[in-house]
């Protein structure tokens, strides 16, 4: 009987409808999802009711901890997925955090053409065009490349590359290179789907000019070159020189392709502040000078644009992968290519330094992080709980790009108190918008360097936000 009694001070949907709270969020959710989410509330509060495991027990306290579930509930049911994060790994190229972040021209490009756009249409003829035209003439000037073709990622590039000029036939590799990229992704696998047989040279640790010029015969289709961008072996090793690899290319008539996958084009000594480490990472237009037939890159790696695989080369090869049946099921749509004309344009200017963000990041010295760190702590100086410590400390490039590389950096130590580290990094991902940090020894760090000038004030407020969090 007094669960009876209980159930009675659960208000009916109806009631519940009428309610100022409950308009509001029918006005933003719609009537059908609202009146759906209700029922479930109500559920829950009888099944809470019966259980004895409700914390409300008069018909005013039920009401609004229903009105409470459901607004969470709605927000949980129909608030996007995807969410802006500040990154504060340290890590610029962050896979997880959608690598590269666009630049504003790129933003303000993809704005421009978001309706209709001449995507295949010849503005100058009047009749249908090719999208394949777009980005051509500036990854020809960037790279030196006779032509181009772009498509939805580096692995789809090289998959099309393959399909397109070696299914049937043997593709040289060195063992070395049988490489596996994100998320499982191995060469030998990807050679398989294409349908080309491999042919492995050398050892692990080391492969010779010759092992090339020896493993050619009348079933070669190509000599396939993997940047090792992601990993590094040291000690005993021997790897020839792309410019040896070419001109065995050249002697046989057959074919080499590269796989620079990070997809340099930054002159990396014009990136480097003082202290700042060293690196090495070949450019695409290197290697299209050396002379190699196809080379295949990240868009959205150190070049800092959207995700794309773009295919640079010789034109007779590079028609024949656009002209691929599988080219079509691989193209990108009118908003890739607008980030990336975009971004590209900023690499041709030469404005990609202040410009196009990971770049930037690169580049930035330490001193402007340790200023820019320096207002953060001095505007959050009075809350007493939540204490903020600047640090010198190490970045990554990441994303598979510039293995064992670090960059010098500036981070903010947090500390809060009763929190501990697992605690405080959990709730820095609830505040608004998400902070995604790092803990290092026992404390939670989050670096500057991949933190951009314009979210200061963003992280500032989250870490206020922090506290209240904290205290609920």
């Amino acid at each position: 009987m007094e669960t009876i009694k209980q159930f009675r001070m659960i208000p009916s949907i109806e009631k519940l409808l009428q309610r100022k709270t409950v308009r509001l969020l029918e006005v933003r959710f719609g009537y059908d999802v609202v009146v759906h989410a209700l029922r479930e509330e109500t559920e829950l509060m009888r099944i809470n009711l019966e259980n004895k495991t409700a914390k409300k027990n008069n018909r005013n306290e039920i009401t609004h901890q229903i009105e409470k579930g459901l607004a969470k509930r709605l927000h949980a049911m129909l608030s996007p997925s995807l969410r802006p994060v500040i990154n504060a790994t340290g890590t610029i190229i962050h896979t997880n955090l959608g690598r590269a972040p666009l630049a504003f021209p790129a933003i303000k490009k993809i704005e421009s053409v978001a309706g209709y756009s001449n995507l295949e249409f010849d503005l100058e003829l009047g009749k249908r065009g090719s999208r394949t035209i777009h980005a051509l003439k500036l990854l020809q000037h960037l790279t030196g490349a006779e032509d181009g073709a772009v498509v939805n990622n580096n692995a789809a590039a090289v998959l099309l590359t393959l399909t397109a000029l070696a299914a049937g036939k043997e593709v040289i590799i060195s063992r070395g290179e049988l490489v596996e990229i994100g998320g499982g992704f191995r060469i030998p696998d990807v050679l398989q789907q294409a349908g080309a047989h491999l042919r492995e040279i050398g050892t692990t640790n080391r492969t010779r000019s010759s092992d090339y010029a020896s493993a050619i015969n009348d079933q070669t289709a190509l000599i396939l070159r993997i940047n090792p961008s992601n990993f590094r072996i040291e000690g005993f090793t021997e790897r020839p020189p792309l410019n040896e690899i070419i001109d065995i290319g050249q002697r046989f008539k057959i074919p080499v392709i590269e796989d620079l996958g990070s997809g340099n084009v930054i002159n990396q000594h014009s990136l480097f502040t003082s202290g700042q480490q060293k690196w090495e990472e070949p450019t695409v237009n290197s290697s299209v000078t050396a002379g190699v037939t196809v080379c295949c890159f990240s868009g959205d790696k150190l070049l800092g644009g959207p995700q794309a695989g773009i295919i640079v080369g010789k034109s007779t090869e590079v028609e024949k992968i656009r002209r691929h049946p599988l080219m079509r099921a691989l193209r990108i749509d009118k908003i890739i290519y607008a980030a990336l004309e975009a971004t590209l344009l900023e690499h041709v200017t030469g404005r990609a330094s202040q410009t196009v963000p990971i770049v930037a990041m690169i580049s930035k010295s330490v001193e402007s992080l340790q200023s820019r760190a320096k207002k953060i702590v001095d505007t959050l100086s009075n809350n007493k709980s939540l204490a903020l410590t600047i640090e010198l400390n190490q970045s990554v490039i990441g994303g598979g790009t510039t293995p064992g590389v670090q960059v010098p950096s500036c981070v903010l130590k947090v500390q809060l108190d009763g929190c501990s580290p697992d605690k405080l990094e959990s709730l820095l991902r609830q505040t608004t918008p998400p902070i995604i940090g790092r803990i290092n020894k026992d404390c939670v760090l989050l670096d500057l360097r991949t933190v951009q000038p314009n979210e200061d004030n963003d992280l500032t407020n989250a870490l206020k936000e922090l506290v209240s969090i904290h205290a609920e």
